[in-house]
């Protein structure tokens, strides 16, 4: 019974220590979506859909659109490597600025 316990408890741990790491690199993410978003709203003005969870979408896709461009480079912070995320995050919201931009023209 105490073996039983011990297991569940370690579990219990590796759940919270998961989740706990899932959260601070959804933050991560966030932030660096949110800065990228600063970036480009000085180079073609928008925003972001979605406010907070389209940062997070655009710094996950934009980590991972910089690895491919840049490889892992800079500092790692809960798995996100910060400087080929931000650029990657930079391109996608750059791409979806310009996007947004010429279909909005198509409709008018």
């Amino acid at each position: 019974m105490v073996v039983l316990a011990l297991i569940a408890v370690a579990g219990l741990f590796a759940l919270v220590g998961s989740l706990i790491g899932l959260v601070l690199t959804l933050v991560v993410a966030g932030l660096v979506g949110l800065l990228a978003e600063r970036i480009t709203d000085r180079i073609v003005p928008g925003e972001m859909p979605y406010g907070f969870l389209g940062a997070i979408f655009a710094g996950i896709v934009g980590s991972w659109v910089g690895a491919l461009l840049l490889g892992r480079v800079g500092p790692v912070i809960f798995g996100i490597p910060i400087i080929s995320a931000l650029v990657g995050a930079i391109v996608v919201t750059l791409i979806y600025a310009l996007l947004v931009r010429q279909f909005s023209r198509r409709a008018a």
